[in-house]
């Protein structure tokens, strides 16, 4: 299932800030689809850190950043078939 994040208008920190405060509530089967105005490049050890994996779509704005737990394969998969 797809969580929604909209964080393309907000000043820096405030993405980084709502994104990290949002990956403590995903539940299995779960991921967050960020939705950013730049690649927040930052963000990805901290993601990695915490047991994170992400894919991108930098390939238009908003970019589009789809984050989940690293041993959640169900969130993957659903990820995966959703991107298609």
């Amino acid at each position: 299932m797809k969580i929604t994040l909209d964080v393309s208008q907000l000043e820096p920190c405030e993405p980084m800030e709502r994104i990290l405060a949002t990956l403590p509530n995903l539940q299995v089967g779960e991921y967050l689809h960020v939705l950013h105005r730049m690649e927040p490049h930052p963000l990805y050890p901290i993601l990695t850190q915490k047991g994170y994996s992400w894919n991108i779509k930098a390939s238009k704005q908003p970019i589009e950043i789809y984050i989940w737990h690293s041993d959640d394969l169900t969130a993957k998969e659903n990820m995966l078939y959703e991107c298609r």
